[in-house]
């Protein structure tokens, strides 16, 4: 037992390394060196060019992707498995034991289902994976794709009250469509053939994709907690840990253990049951006139709490997946 302990000190050390990097944005936040205004642009260059780059230059570094046949099954487990979640969580918010957690308004509601039924699937699983499963890396960017799907058709129906069009944005996404060329590249075997000056300037631009969103990610997370009111409602923070940190995990690694073959595959649905709440629907929480509180309570305490659980579920999803 030591030894395995001993086995995943690497993990918590790498897991606290990834809130640090959180917590330096949030500190430039407060400084101003990281100004509210420049948000967009940073979020749009990450999304846009930096983010795409990271995952062409992981196509092109790694011999993992299949035929293009079986590509659609991470996808597919990571749209299912974040209905589930978000299913379970506004199911949750909307009972009377919801209301007895202090879910009582239709706001935050649809403010936790929304934030406790997505995990972050981003920004903290990818450099985890790239240091410690890289072998899972190409299976987790295409069960992200799903997760995406998810996140602008059922999240946003869920948060906005209608069904909107939200998912036209996956649509035009780049990167979707870094995925899908890279998949092509990959199926024919051109990826690993990119002349060295591109994929220099690829490699380069991906490897800043993962610390500037964890920047932004601290920032915007200091603009919500300026207010001391999160502090507020215990039982809407262990109602935010129980769904998003205890009974979800539960179901993805029973249910992905029941029917996940692929070793990569089951790797990465350790990595996701095991992640706390993500960042990024506290700012469609606001967008849609929601309760930025409630949203804010599950984010950023499911955060804290996940420096202890993060590594607690990567145990147990290591011994329950084998």
């Amino acid at each position: 037992m030591l030894g395995r302990m001993q086995d995943f000190w690497p993990i918590i050390a790498s897991v606290l390394g990834v809130f640090l990097v959180m917590g330096v944005g949030a500190a430039c936040r407060s400084v101003g060196w990281l100004t509210a205004e420049a948000d967009r642009t940073l979020a749009n260059l990450a999304a846009n060019v930096m983010l795409p780059a990271y995952f062409i230059h992981q196509f092109s570094q790694s011999s993992e992707i299949g035929e293009i046949a079986t590509a659609w099954q991470p996808p597919l487990f990571g749209f299912v498995s974040t209905c589930v979640g978000l299913l379970v969580a506004h199911g949750f918010a909307r009972s009377v034991v919801g209301r007895w957690f202090g879910l009582v308004s239709d706001s935050s509601q649809r403010a936790f289902a929304l934030c406790a039924g997505i995990c972050n699937y981003g920004y903290i699983p990818l450099p985890l994976a790239e240091q410690f499963y890289p072998t899972a890396m190409i299976d987790l960017i295409l069960h992200n794709v799903g997760v995406s799907i998810a996140l602008w058709s059922l999240g946003i129906a869920i948060i906005s009250g209608s069904g909107g069009d939200g998912w036209k944005k996956v649509l035009i996404s780049p990167p979707l469509w870094a995925v899908v060329i890279s998949i092509l590249l990959s199926a024919m075997g051109w990826a690993q053939s990119i002349p060295t000056p591109l994929a220099t300037a690829i490699g380069t631009l991906g490897s800043c994709a993962i610390p500037l969103g964890l920047l932004l990610s601290g920032a915007i997370i200091v603009d919500f907690i300026r207010d001391k009111s999160w502090l507020a409602d215990a039982k809407v923070i262990a109602a935010g840990i129980g769904i998003r940190q205890l009974l979800l995990p539960l179901l993805m690694l029973g249910i992905g253990g029941w029917i996940v073959q692929s070793p990569d595959l089951r790797t990465v649905v350790m990595l996701q049951a095991a992640m706390p709440a993500a960042v990024f629907p506290i700012v469609l929480t606001k967008l849609y006139g929601r309760d930025t509180e409630t949203a804010l309570r599950v984010v950023l305490w499911t955060s804290v709490a996940g420096i202890i659980l993060i590594p607690a579920w990567l145990a147990a999803g290591a011994w329950w997946l084998g």
